[in-house]
């Protein structure tokens, strides 16, 4: 491992150092006047290859730097009504300036065509109509093909392999962070270009101070203001199938809004669109995307690695609205409001077949279950945003409520090869909560300096009850009347508040931001809970165990005083980060009836640093180092029995100490995109070592675990290295590229009173790749290769290994025009041993156009060859498994597609 470090950085450092020399000077005309936007390319003697280019300025001058083994360099200029000029001069650091002659340019005819790729700076701009197909209707069908952009199944847009932080439409971010309505449901052709802004600090005043290494889009329409939008209708069968999504846009220059509505059974995950994506960055405040503590779960059945829409039973409501508006004359204040409301039932099956390996104390068992669900989602989310992004100062205030009324079922029958072991039950989860959060954040300039405040804080309760019927299920002597009339109870409460303030000034010097900061944050979590086993209205328990045993009432605090020092720099070249904070950290956990005290009170020092080097117009490179401690939450602290899963009734040992870990990680990473010939790619490289201070070693008696944990020091190591390269051919309409990925993870186990080393490695390659060359037919493919291998020690199977193969064929012919026959093609394989799965799965599309009214009529008939179950084959640390899950039956939909302008 220290080999493959030390190569890397030899690596890393060398690609910085060698041969790298800049050019600079001025370029006048004839007069000795400035000739902006010329220009000026570097190339090597009798090769068509450009090594790096840059663009005049206002005042005529150019800086380009470049890498080349060559003794000798081409340096070329061009601009408008200007004769040409190339030079040949020596691989070193000078200054050339030229003077250009005048030469009138006869155009005998005029066309006007756009550039699919220019990059102007630290934008990147993309010509739409470059990269679509006949077939495309919308922006994310062609986001997905523009090189350098990768768009992943849960709507998060990636740049180079990195999470966009921004999302912005003419300039505007309306959805903040919730882009996915608007990528899914914007026409394309409402669509100029799309703009990737590199290295992109959204809050203004910090621009040239402090430096981002993330991306952003922005999507310019043709019209500054614009009202447009998507809408489709569909009915099918069987059984009776539906599929509306109404999504009208309007985008002006002081306001834009989107209102969305989308319903169906056709198993579509409409409601995901409303989550957020992208974050921006702290100095905005804190975003979160509101979730439940699902501490009480029914048992679920599986769910296959396939697109969601071949499996998802589901019937679903969502209805959202995101409304922006500038509340000022200078365009400087924005209020936003945002709300949705979900209401979603889905169904769900599988069937299982475990293999649980024999042990020293236990022998081989088989295990067969099935498991029936259905999963309700009722919940509403309001959100009100107050902005100022000004170059002389900054304020935000979001404010967000959530509510959840979700409650699960399930049905299961479960039996094994053990004697007496068949049982069947019914399970139901009541699970409402309520969520509040309000982020503040502002920065104000004092005299040369910045003052910047933030405030988070969070109020969540969460109350749960998990029922199981009969109680015998569980399978627990002495602690159930044998009877099919009671049922088992867990009752739960959660209350949470969580509050972060902290206040840092900033002053600025030859580049560099240095940022001091003080703050306080604090979180307290309340856990009330009660198992109960009930019987004709009685509660029984075993008459050697205290009730109190299946109680818990638990406080658990976390407060941590720190102060830290942020450094910046940004120049042409270098962009470096860091952060250097000092915390304290106080924990307490208390709960008396259960004996349960304990406690942390330990000062960490925990460095974080990134820098990023950019060299010959068209790289990069960066490094990345960061030491972080977290210490154990309310779940590893409670001592009193709890049913979270009717699998099992867990419990801490109440001697256990609080966790204690520490998180060493360091990566690099190389990059690479060049406009000039579309050709984009990416090499990353990333070691992390976790530190804890326990390791679990577990006390199955009977039906329900107590959770006991050693005192040892241990560790996860993780190391993997990845690579992507993607490239667009003009000539051949074909945007392609290809990625590599090798993880490897070693952890510390405590299994059967034994220590052993469990190591895994994935391996994974993909490749994608479509085409719109011919007139009549156009190509969309996917395809990803994995490979994973897992070395145990203590255990049966030493050795295991585990290969799949997926991919996705869009296939579209044209024969007529406005008629469109669509085929695709979903395959994922899967093998292990002697087991080998083969899944496939074939849908086809007839669609009409109405071209005058811009109106899609489409038929479409899904799974035509009626696969009504997955099947798949996995080998974990102490079993192997067979499972075999429902999915979605053969059906067809008449679908009408249309834009709202």
């Amino acid at each position: 491992m220290k080999l493959k470090i030390t190569l890397f950085v030899m690596i890393f450092f060398s690609a910085l150092s060698f041969a790298q020399k800049t050019v600079s000077g001025k370029i006048t005309d004839e007069d000795g006047v400035a000739i902006p936007s010329a220009s000026v390319t570097i190339e090597e003697p009798g090769k068509d290859a450009i090594l790096a280019y840059a663009i005049t300025n206002s005042k005529g001058e150019y800086k380009v730097t470049f890498t080349s083994a060559e003794s000798n360099v081409d340096l070329k200029v061009k601009a408008f009504n200007q004769r040409s000029l190339t030079k040949q001069i020596n691989n070193s650091d000078q200054t050339v300036n030229f003077k250009m002659e005048g030469e009138a340019t006869e155009i005998k005819e005029v066309k006007l065509k756009t550039k699919m790729i220019t990059a102007r700076g630290d934008t990147i701009s993309y010509d739409l109509k470059a990269f679509d197909s006949k077939s495309d209707r919308t922006l994310a069908d062609v986001m997905k093909k523009i090189p350098g952009i990768e768009v992943n199944t849960d709507g998060t847009i990636l740049y180079q392999g990195n999470a966009i932080n921004k999302f912005y439409v003419n300039g505007k971010d309306l959805m903040e962070g919730g882009y996915g309505t608007i990528n899914n449901s914007l026409p394309k052709d409402a669509v100029q270009k799309v703009e990737v802004l590199e290295n992109h600090q959204p809050v203004k005043i910090l621009q040239d101070k402090v430096p981002s290494d993330q991306a952003a889009i922005n999507i310019k329409l043709k019209n500054s203001v614009t009202m447009t939008g998507r809408g489709e209708v569909g009915l099918g069968g069987s059984p009776l199938l539906w599929n509306v999504k109404l999504t009208p846009m309007f985008f002006g220059q002081k306001s834009q809004w989107v209102v969305n509505y989308k319903t169906n059974n056709v198993g579509e995950q409409v409601e995901n669109e409303g989550n957020i994506l992208a974050f921006g960055n702290r100095f905005e405040g804190r975003r979160i995307n509101a979730s439940q503590n699902d501490w009480l779960n029914v048992e679920n059945a599986s769910t296959p690695n396939l697109p969601v829409k071949r499996y998802l039973m589901n019937s679903v409501h969502y209805v959202s609205a995101n409304y922006l508006t500038n509340i000022d004359k200078k365009k400087e204040w924005e209020l936003k409001a945002n709300a949705n409301y979900t209401n979603n039932a889905v169904e769900r099956e599988s069937y299982i077949q475990q293999e649980i390996f024999a042990t020293d104390k236990s022998p081989a068992t088989t295990v067969f279950q099935n498991i029936r669900n259905n999963f309700y989602t009722d919940k509403a989310k309001g959100e009100l945003i107050f902005t100022k992004n000004a170059k002389k100062g900054f304020f935000k205030n979001t404010t967000s409520f959530s509510q959840y009324w979700n409650a699960d079922r399930a049905i299961v029958d479960r039996n094994s090869t053990l004697p007496n072991s068949s049982r069947n039950g019914e399970e139901a989860v009541e699970s409402p909560t309520t969520s509040f959060q309000n982020s503040l954040s502002t920065i104000v300039p004092w005299k040369e300096k910045m003052v910047n405040v933030l405030s988070f804080i969070s109020y969540q309760t969460d109350k749960q009850t998990l029922e199981v019927s009969p109680a015998s299920y569980l399978q627990i002597p002495g602690f159930f009347t044998p009877s099919t009339a009671n049922f088992a109870t867990q009752s739960m409460r959660l209350k949470t508040f969580e509050a972060n303030h902290s206040a840092n000034i900033g002053f600025s010097t030859k580049g560099w931001t240095f940022t001091p900061e003080i703050g306080f944050n604090f979180k307290s979590t309340n856990l009330v809970s009660d198992l109960s086993n009930v019987l004709a209205g009685t509660i029984s328990t075993p008459s050697n165990t205290p009730i109190s045993a299946y109680s818990n009432d638990l406080t658990y605090t976390t407060a941590t005083p720190y102060g830290s020092v942020g450094v910046n720099y940004k120049n042409d070249s270098w962009m470096i980060y860091a952060n250097f904070p000092v915390n304290s950290n106080n924990i307490k956990a208390e709960d008396p009836a259960r004996s349960v005290s304990k406690d942390v009170n330990k000062v960490t020092f925990e460095p974080s640093i990134f820098a990023q080097y950019t060299f010959a117009s068209f790289w990069k490179a960066s490094v990345n180092a960061n030491i972080n401690n977290n210490f154990g939450e309310v779940n590893t602290a409670y001592s009193g029995f709890m049913m979270t899963s009717p699998s099992g009734i867990n419990a801490m040992k109440a001697t256990n100490p609080i966790p204690q870990n520490n998180n060493k990680s360091a990566g690099t990473r190389i990059e690479y995109r060049n406009p000039l010939n579309n050709l984009f790619f990416n090499i990353n490289y990333r070691y992390s070592d976790a530190k804890r201070n326990l390791i679990s070693n577990p006390t199955i008696v009977q039906g329900y675990t107590v959770m006991e944990y050693l005192e040892r020091d241990n560790h996860v190591l993780s190391s993997g290295y990845s690579a992507e390269v993607g490239k667009y051919f003009p000539k051949f309409k074909t945007n392609a590229s290809v990625s590599y990925s090798n993880n490897t993870t070693k952890s510390d186990l405590f299994l059967n009173d034994s220590f052993y080393t469990n190591k895994n490695n994935g391996q994974s390659a993909g490749l994608k790749f479509n085409n719109t060359y011919f007139s009549w037919m156009s190509i969309d493919y996917n395809a990803s290769f994995s490979k994973t291998k897992q070395t145990s020690a203590g255990r049966a199977a030493t050795n295991a290994s585990r290969r799949g193969f997926t991919h996705n064929l869009g296939l579209f012919f044209y024969p007529i025009e406005n008629h469109t026959i669509g085929f695709n093609w979903d395959q994922v394989n899967t093998s292990a041993v002697d087991q080998k799965y083969h899944n496939g799965f074939y849908d086809l599309s007839y669609q009409f156009t109405w071209a005058k009214k811009k109106i899609d009529f489409e038929l479409k008939w899904m799974n035509i060859a009626n696969k009504k179950v997955f099947e798949t084959y996995e080998i974990g640390n102490t079993d192997t498994r067979f499972t075999r899950i429902q999915l979605r039956p053969s059906q067809v939909m008449f679908t009408v597609k249309f834009n709202f302008k």
